[in-house]
């Protein structure tokens, strides 16, 4: 497991145990809502990654 996804997993964790405290899920829910958290902050965390892409469209200089 790459430094990146162990990041994921600490983050993902830390937003499902206060999401816990608080009331906002749980136990029932765990399961799809730990999955959903995860795919979220996976998906900002290895988009961030890539450089924006740049406009291919040419113009008049």
């Amino acid at each position: 497991m790459g430094s990146i996804d162990e990041l994921i997993l600490k983050t993902t964790k830390e937003i499902v145990v206060k999401f816990i405290e608080t009331g906002r899920i749980g136990p029932a829910g765990f399961h799809e809502t730990f999955k959903t958290i995860y795919t979220t902050v996976e998906e900002i965390a290895k988009g961030s990654q890539h450089p924006p892409e740049q406009d291919t469209e040419e113009t008049d200089s």
